[in-house]
């Protein structure tokens, strides 16, 4: 929840005072939905009646006295039932979207909260997904929980401990990042995860903090649009790119207290663009390994769904949930795709697209969205304006000098000693090689020595394999030309260093690399 929100237990205080009739509670977490009613209802004076409903048990006292004695399983039933509650009732039905078919049930719905806004009843209905039926949709509320706050697992985490007896050994530190891992979890998922820590050690310390955030990879990898990634790659593990690593070391501390209490916003976001093959997806992994946070992908395409609204919904879920992790780094690949929408499906693509912009251009939590990019032609020129992020970073092909930083990494991550290497030489051969290139003939050296007795790779070897590839600065050459045209214009700043862009092979050239092999 954004700061500055009203909390849920809040939220529906202000609904009830308003003779709201019809609330319907969208979450999975039906126990902590019914926890907060309950409290709503015995913070009146006099303390509200509050009944539940579901198919199984019929009614069921939760706070201010016994039901009414229906047993009934039938919903029609259910909902006449109703009018002999008390009339400062709150009455919540458990599962009720599974009846949203039946048109007698929607009249019904519909026939009691207009019949209920003369007495203070309100119906609660808890359902896991936003699926309103548009007779209904007039006069319902719709709520949204998020996921719990820091001060709900922690609360949850104190509970849990003083129950089991277990002995705490977390220092200070150490719990804050144990209940930072856990954001973004259900309160049954985080106290899933605290509990099989605790059986497996037989006690908290800080050993707990990377199993939680395991676990939460696990839960995340379940949803709809959101997938984890644990932050691996560090700037040694990137080659070239100087400008873009100095620009992030200045903002390392960006989501520190002590940036806040200077006075620094947290900052938005950075646009990666450029040539396929550059690095654009390892720099936003790297770029979570600098700052220690935890990175998310967002899979636009997973957030489409088949029904009405459910599109939105699963959007406005994932940014939510994005949100509680936060600070996290926001992670849209090749955003061209993600945002080029047809007009066949009704208008949904704008709405989610048009959605994502609004949520970019207005979030106050620390969620820095790193959005990559190939074809920039296919991006709408509102996703580019000042506002949405930062810096705009154009990613070339990697001058003489990065040249030979990148085939020194990927020597060395293979376990070769790149001083053994002439790699001024390999560097000079592999003008017009994009990094991705450079990686894949290193790999295609090994293959050719490890064919021959499992020998060493030599120079020979990787300028064999560097002759056997044609790079896409000749095989894309036009689609490589508009590009640095793009840049050439000023439209974005280079992510390498100016005297790297100054060498002999990634000046701005229009006219494509026909000299490479």
């Amino acid at each position: 929840m954004n700061q500055g929100e009203p909390d849920q237990k809040s939220q529906i205080n202000v609904f009830l005072r308003a003779r709201a009739t019809l609330l319907v509670i969208v979450t999975a977490e039906e126990e902590r939905a019914i926890k907060v009613l309950r409290e709503v209802c015995d913070q009146w004076n006099p303390p509200r009646q509050c009944l539940s409903w579901d198919i199984v048990d019929g009614f069921f006292a939760v706070t201010g006295g016994k039901a009414n004695g229906c047993s009934s399983r039938d919903p029609l039933t259910a909902l006449d039932e109703l009018q002999k509650t008390d009339e400062n009732a709150v009455i919540i039905l458990k599962d009720f979207h599974e009846f949203w078919t039946n048109p007698a049930v929607k009249r019904k719905l519909r026939n009691l909260s207009q019949k209920f806004r003369f007495s203070r009843r309100t119906i609660a209905i808890i359902t896991p997904s936003l699926k309103v039926p548009d007779e209904i949709r007039d006069e319902t509320v719709i709520i949204h929980f998020p996921p719990p706050s820091a001060q709900e697992l922690d609360d949850e985490l104190e509970a849990l401990t003083r129950s089991s007896g277990v002995s705490i050994s977390l220092t200070p530190l150490g719990r804050e990042k144990l209940i930072q891992a856990a954001l973004g979890m259900s309160l049954n998922q985080a106290r899933r995860s605290f509990s099989k820590a605790i059986v497996r050690h037989g006690r908290l310390d800080d050993r707990d903090i990377d199993e939680v955030v395991a676990e939460k990879k696990d839960i995340l990898s379940q949803s709809e649009a959101l997938e984890f990634y644990s932050s691996t790659e560090t700037p040694e593990n990137v080659g070239g790119l100087a400008m873009l690593k100095e620009w992030l070391r200045l903002r390392e501390r960006a989501f520190s207290r002590e940036a806040r209490e200077y006075g620094l916003p947290s900052p938005k976001g950075i646009a990666l663009i450029g040539i396929p093959g550059t690095g654009k997806s390892l720099a936003a992994k790297m770029i979570a390994g600098l700052w220690r946070l935890p990175l998310l992908r967002l899979d636009v395409g997973a957030l489409f769904g088949s029904f009405v609204g459910e599109s939105e919904e699963r959007t406005r879920r994932a940014l939510s949930l994005a949100e509680t992790i936060s600070p996290c780094i926001l992670w849209i690949d090749e955003m061209e795709k993600a945002f080029s929408f047809g007009t066949g499906d009704s208008g949904t693509s704008q709405r989610v697209f048009a959605s994502i912009l609004t949520w970019m251009q207005d979030k106050t939590a620390p969620c820095f969205v790193v959005a990559t990019a190939n074809d920039i032609a296919a991006l709408p020129p509102e996703l580019l304006r000042k506002g949405r992020f930062d810096e705009i970073f154009f990613l070339d092909l990697p001058g003489y000098d990065e040249r030979r930083e990148i085939f020194s990494v990927h020597l060395k991550k293979r376990k070769c000693l790149p001083e053994e290497f002439d790699l001024d030489g390999l560097a000079f051969a592999s003008e017009g090689y994009v990094g991705a290139e450079i990686e894949q003939t290193v790999i295609d050296a090994m293959y050719r020595a490890f064919n021959q007795e499992m020998r060493k790779i030599t120079d020979g070897d990787i300028l064999s394999a560097l002759n056997a590839q044609v790079p896409l600065s000749v095989s894309q050459r036009e689609v490589v030309a508009s590009l640095r045209a793009w840049l050439s214009e000023g439209r974005a700043v280079s992510a390498s260093a100016e005297e790297t862009r100054r060498d002999d092979s990634s000046q701005i050239r229009l006219d494509p690399i026909d000299e490479v092999q």
